[in-house]
C-alpha cells in the first residue's frame, strides 16, 4: 500500500504508525544529512516526534527539533536544512496522525522523492538499518523557528494595521504564533482557543460548520473578522465583519487581487466563478502539493478552496499564518462584507460519503449515459462539465471518504444533478 496521499502520510495514531514514523525517521535521515522536526499539538505528535527524530539520527544524519509549531513555520525554518519533516495530520481529527516532509523551499516531497522513500521503508528492517554506532548522528534543539516567521511576515505587513479579529486556532499549533503575529501589527485580538491542547477544542478543518462559534463571537464582539485555522495551520479560512463565512472560492479572488497576481493556479474543484476574475487561471489535481508543484514553473499566487493558500514570494508551503495576517491587512482597510458581496458566485456543493467501494468504470459509463457530458477530466477521479455546472467525483486522499463537488447555474439544477448522482452511486458499490 502506498504511503503518501495527497498531503503526506496519514494514518489512525497507534502501534505500527509509532513503528513507522520510526522507519521513516531511519529513510529521510538516509538520504538528507541534515533534518528539522517539529510536531503538532495533538496528543500523540510528541511520541511520534521522538520515534522520527530517533530514527533520523540512527541513520547517521543530524536532528533539530523545533518543537511545536505549524507547518509553514517549520517549512521557513527548513530553508537552512536539507529537510523538513512535520509530524502532523492537518485537518484530521485528533486519533489521526501523520508525516509531512518539505524540500528547502518549502515544497512538499515530489512523486519521485516519495517513491524514493517509499521503497527504502519497505525494505527497512529497522535493527540492522542503523548507522554504526560510531556514525549515529547528534540532535539539538532549534528554538527560534516562531520568530523567525513572524520576523518573515512582517517585512510584507509593516508598519500597524489597527483591526479588531476575534482569532480561533482550535487549540492547534497556530495557537503558539498567529496571535502573537496579529498583535505585533497592532491588530486587537479576542483569542478564542488559543492555547495548544491535544484533543483539539472542536473538530479542526475550518469549514463553515466547525466555525458557528467563531461567527457568533464575531457578530456579538463587533468585530472586523474572524480567522479560523487547522490543525497544523497550514490552512485559514474567515469570517467577515457581518460574522458570515467567506467560501474558499470567494477567499482565492479577495487575496489574488489583493496581491495583484496575474496568473493564479488552483484545483480543479475551484468555481467556474473563477473564469471571469480577469486572472490567468491554471487548474491542478486537487491538494496543495499539486498546486506547489505548478507554483515552480510559474505563477503570483495559488490556493485550494479547502483553504490551502501558498504565497510563492514567501514560500512553496500552504501558510495560514501568512493568510491570516493578509486578510486582517485587507480587512484594516475595507469592509470584507463587501468585498465578498461584489464577487459573483454559484450554488456550489461540497461534501463526502463513506468510501465503501466504488466502480468507478461502471460509475463512468453510467454517468455518461444519463449526463451527456459536454466534458470529461479524468486529471483527478472524474469531473463532468455539463453545459450549465459540473460536478467532481474522486476519492478523498486524507480520509477513506469519496469527495463530492457540485456546481450550477441555478440551486434547481443544482440539486437535480445532485439527486441524480446519488442514485448512481448507490447502484456502483462493488
Amino acid at each position: 500500500m502506498a504511503l503518501f496521499g495527497t498531503s503526506g502520510i496519514r494514518r489512525l495514531a497507534d502501534n505500527s504508525f509509532f513503528k513507522l514514523a520510526l522507519k521513516v525517521g531511519l529513510a529521510v535521515g538516509k538520504r538528507y544529512p541534515r533534518v528539522i522536526i517539529g510536531c503538532d499539538s495533538r496528543t500523540s505528535s510528541e511520541a511520534l516526534k521522538h520515534a522520527a527524530t530517533a530514527g533520523v539520527i540512527a541513520s547517521g544524519a543530524r536532528a533539530y527539533d523545533a518543537g511545536l509549531v505549524p507547518t509553514p513555520t517549520l517549512a521557513l525554518a527548513g530553508r537552512r536544512f536539507d529537510a523538513s519533516l512535520m509530524i502532523t495530520a492537518s485537518h484530521n481529527p485528533p486519533e489521526y496522525n501523520g508525516i509531512k516532509l518539505l524540500n528547502p523551499d518549502g515544497s512538499a516531497f515530489s512523486p519521485e522523492q516519495q517513491a524514493e522513500l517509499e521503497r527504502k521503508v519497505e525494505v527497512l528492517d529497522t535493527a540492522g538499518e542503523t548507522a554504526g554506532w560510531e556514525r549515529y548522528g547528534g540532535g539539538e534543539v532549534y528554538a527560534g523557528a516562531v520568530e523567525e516567521h513572524i520576523e518573515h511576515i512582517r517585512r510584507f505587513f509593516p508598519g500597524k494595521h489597527p483591526v479588531k479579529v476575534v482569532l480561533d486556532c482550535a487549540g492547534a499549533a497556530g495557537s503558539v504564533i498567529t496571535p502573537l503575529l496579529l498583535e505585533r501589527m497592532d491588530c486587537e485580538v479576542i483569542r478564542l482557543y488559543c492555547t495548544p491542547v491535544g484533543l483539539f477544542t472542536h473538530p479542526v478543518e475550518p469549514v463553515a460548520e466547525n466555525m458557528k462559534e467563531l461567527m457568533e463571537r464575531v457578530r456579538e464582539s463587533g468585530a472586523d473578522l474572524g480567522i479560523g485555522q487547522d490543525g497544523d495551520a497550514d490552512r485559514m479560512m474567515a469570517v467577515d465583519n457581518h460574522g458570515r463565512f467567506i467560501s474558499g472560492d470567494k477567499m482565492l479572488r479577495i487575496m489574488a487581487k489583493e496581491l495583484g497576481a496575474h496568473r493564479v493556479i488552483t484545483t480543479i474543484d475551484a468555481s467556474m466563478a473563477l473564469k471571469d476574475s480577469g486572472f490567468t487561471v491554471s487548474r491542478t489535481a486537487v491538494g496543495d502539493n499539486s498546486v506547489s508543484r505548478a507554483l515552480k514553473e510559474g505563477g503570483d499566487f495559488g490556493g485550494e478552496p479547502s483553504g490551502a493558500w501558498i504565497f510563492p514570494r514567501s514560500s512553496l508551503c500552504p501558510d495560514g499564518v501568512f493568510a491570516a495576517a493578509l486578510i486582517a491587512s485587507i480587512a484594516s482597510r475595507q469592509s470584507l462584507a463587501d468585498l465578498a458581496d461584489a464577487l459573483p458566485e454559484y450554488p456550489i456543493y461540497r461534501g463526502g460519503i463513506p468510501d465503501t467501494g466504488l466502480d468507478f468504470r461502471r460509475l463512468e459509463e453510467r454517468l455518461i449515459t444519463v449526463f451527456k457530458p459536454v466534458f470529461i477530466s479524468r486529471l483527478d477521479g472524474l469531473k463532468f462539465t455539463l453545459a450549465e455546472g459540473w460536478f467532481l467525483i474522486r476519492p478523498s486522499g486524507t480520509e477513506p471518504k469519496i469527495r463530492l463537488t457540485i456546481e450550477a447555474t441555478t440551486t434547481g439544477y443544482l440539486n437535480e444533478i445532485k439527486s441524480g448522482l446519488t442514485g448512481i452511486i448507490d447502484g456502483c458499490r462493488q
